[in-house]
């Protein structure tokens, strides 16, 4: 109560103090750089990520692309060559003429490297740039490139995904952010009962989204991914806080004749409920930070952040707010537009073991799709963006017109003998699914001396510590083809070279494939124990937080599940995180049942007046929180054209909807029908007695 009467007290500077900590947020906010590249996740001791820092220390090169260049005479593309070898960054442009002159016939060159750059009517050169994939200076050298190329000629590479990547994010982010906003505001009309309080709900949360974003300019920087979910995130997991506030401050109102004594009242018992609800949520989102695959860490700490930071605006910027404009708030009230379903509720305990029923034929077909849509995830970030984009369009080209589905480098030590090289190369040539291997051998294998090489060519293979090799793939990244490849060739360069490296673009998403595999086991069982012990502390029951999580994680093998009876793939991440969230962020609409029904049950009633009562009393509070959750996601999921945004808030809005379903009809049946173990199970409740008088123990 301290505390309470401190915010009311208090309420002008709040709200000044809150508006000026905008200024810096929004600095904050502006100045955090954002990662588009989801392979920078990849933990730091593996060999991709040595090799990458080591192609880039020993030979200048970070980024990497293919330009294919269409109906263009040699010495058009000559020139167009040189163009690009002056844009800043660019390290390196090896193309035919970087091997010999225009002027000598193209029978001089080796089949294999002349093949490689040429097919049909279009020709390939391959840049190198001195700054990593996704940095800002290399995604302005790809637009650079772009634009000095024209539509004859076309980009690939990781560092053109990630330049589209980021010019859809910028330009979708606001549109989705409104989109969430508007449909937020619409739910909370339908189910509130004041038109004005929705915008009230919307600044003081909105404020509180601005001082995380600001606040992450301490972390450095943050992915793309945090950055398209947070905002939308936080507004639909705190808007429950803010509901709570309101319904606590109306029902004080009834007691206290004085507004202020009525808010200082409604923030205490605010804050006495939502410390358990938002101590789950952050649980969820703290199990991300355990992922070796650092994108996780990310998005828990942004999210975890968030959620702390909505429950004290809650009680300190909105009830300053509701004080402030307590007239326009009452003047604008009206009953609420979607009314309680109370015969709905007696009719959920009249067939309650209908609901049973329902749950145990519901669990086979929901886990079997749930490992089903987990094994059919796509790790291709290309995958993620629309068919009509530039990077797309560019690796269709070089798919069809060259045959290249993803290509390899790999680093050998400078001091092995050209005779193993030469060995080890034809090895590789043998594995299934390599198209060819270019390096300084494979080009001195013909007629060509190495005396005749230009120092270019030299310089850009080979290095005092390295030689430097391409491969490319017939195999696209991510597939299983590619997958197996990619052990062979490793298996034939250890076998010449234990300290040589493969690494790429398609090693790096194995690599990654691996390491999410492990993370989303750590991740679920951390998040599943965590909430457990949380809820065990909230109900101080051993069996109750059993029947919680198997609820919501039934929801959860749902949601996840019909993906793949809809033939559906998700982008790789989503079910990581969605898995956690949902159990974070709806396990909420349970204990608040619960916790109703336990109160019931040591205040004497028997056990299906006490479930009716924590139903009745509930179920508003739970639609109105699943529809929160479901407006404010649903807008993205159908707008983003980026499916790892659209697939992750499509299952955060569904999984709101049967989360909320499964507490409104199973959890009622579980409750009566496990009533004596939760008795016999739950601190205080040993000696209840049930309607006949005998003692439960």
């Amino acid at each position: 109560m301290k505390f309470a009467k401190f915010v009311v007290k208090c309420r002008i500077p709040i709200l000044i103090l809150a508006l000026v900590l905008m200024i810096p947020s929004i600095l904050g906010y502006l100045r955090t750089r954002v990662n588009y590249d989801m392979l920078d996740y990849l933990p730091e001791d593996m060999d991709t990520v040595i090799g990458q820092k080591e192609l880039m220390n020993d030979f200048n090169k970070g980024a990497f692309s293919f330009i294919i260049v269409e109906n263009m005479p040699y010495k058009d593309v000559a020139a167009l060559k040189e163009k690009i070898s002056k844009v800043e960054h660019v390290a390196t442009v090896i193309w035919y003429d970087s091997v010999m002159d225009l002027s000598v016939p193209a029978e001089m060159l080796p089949d294999e490297f002349y093949q490689a750059f040429n097919a049909g009517n279009a020709t390939m050169m391959a840049v190198f740039f001195d700054s990593p994939t996704s940095a800002d200076v290399t995604m302005d050298a790809i637009r650079e490139i772009r634009a000095i190329c024209g539509k004859q000629c076309f980009v690939s590479g990781m560092s053109a995904l990630v330049t589209d990547l980021k010019d859809l994010c910028e330009q979708q982010e606001p549109i989705y952010v409104t989109i969430a906003v508007i449909l937020a505001c619409v739910a909370m009309t339908l189910c509130l009962d004041s038109w004005l309080i929705p915008f009230v709900f919307l600044f003081s949360i909105g404020m509180m989204i601005m001082l995380n974003f600001g606040s992450n300019f301490f972390l450095g920087e943050i992915s793309y991914v945090t950055k398209a979910l947070a905002a939308v995130l936080q507004l639909a997991v705190t808007m429950d806080y803010s509901i709570f506030l309101w319904h606590s401050y109306n029902e004080q109102c009834m007691y206290y004749t004085d507004k202020k004594e009525a808010m200082a009242v409604a923030i205490k018992e605010t804050l006495s409920s939502v410390i358990g609800s938002s101590t789950t949520t952050i649980a969820g989102f703290i199990a991300l930070c355990f992922m070796s695959f650092t994108m996780g860490r990310d998005l828990g700490i942004v999210m975890a952040k968030g959620v702390l930071l909505g429950v004290i605006g809650s009680v300190t910027v909105l009830p300053s707010l509701i004080l402030i404009l307590d007239k326009p708030l009452q003047k604008t009230k009206h009953r609420p537009l979607i009314p309680n379903p109370e015969k709905m509720e007696n009719g959920i305990l009249k067939i309650f073991p209908v609901f049973l029923i329902i749950f145990v034929l519901l669990i086979p077909p929901a886990y079997y799709g749930y490992r089903k849509t987990n094994s059919e995830v796509y790790y291709d970030m290309g995958e993620c963006l629309p068919k009509n984009i530039d990077f797309v369009i560019a690796n269709t080209k070089l798919r069809e017109t060259f045959g290249i589905g993803s290509t390899h480098m790999v680093l050998v030590s400078s001091s092995l003998p050209s005779k193993d090289i030469r060995a080890m190369i034809n090895e590789m040539k043998q594995v299934d699914g390599v198209k060819y291997v270019l390096g300084l051998e494979s080009v001195m294998g013909s007629r060509i001396p190495e005396e005749i090489l230009p120092e270019s060519v030299n310089s850009a293979v080979k290095s005092d510590k390295w030689k430097f090799m391409l491969i490319n793939s017939e195999y696209r990244v991510a597939s299983d083809s590619v997958n197996e490849q990619i052990d062979k060739l490793n298996a034939i360069l250890k076998k010449y070279d234990r300290n040589g490296m493969l690494i790429g673009e398609a090693p790096c998403v194995k690599d990654m494939i691996e390491v999410t595999d492990y993370d989303f086991k750590v991740v679920n069982i951390f998040s599943i124990v965590s909430i457990f012990v949380i809820i065990a502390l909230v109900t101080k029951s051993i069996s109750l937080p059993f029947i919680l999580i198997v609820v919501i994680e039934l929801a959860i093998f749902i949601n996840l599940g019909l993906p793949h009876y809809f033939g559906q793939s998700l982008p790789f991440i989503a079910p990581i995180c969605i898995s956690t969230i949902q159990l974070g962020a709806t396990v909420d609409y349970a204990i608040l049942m619960t916790t109703r029904y336990i109160s019931e049950r040591t205040g004497g009633k028997d056990r299906k007046p006490a479930v009716l009562t924590a139903l009745r009393t509930s179920v508003q509070s739970v639609i109105v929180s699943g529809m929160g959750l479901f407006a404010a996601t649903i807008g993205v999921a159908v707008y983003s054209d980026i499916d790892i945004v659209s697939s992750m808030c499509r299952l955060l809005a569904r999984g709101a909807i049967i989360s909320m379903l499964m507490v409104i009809f199973i959890l009622p049946a579980l409750l009566l029908l496990c009533d004596k173990l939760i008795c016999k199970t739950t601190f205080g409740m040993t000696k209840i007695c049930d309607r006949t008088g005998v003692v439960v123990q």
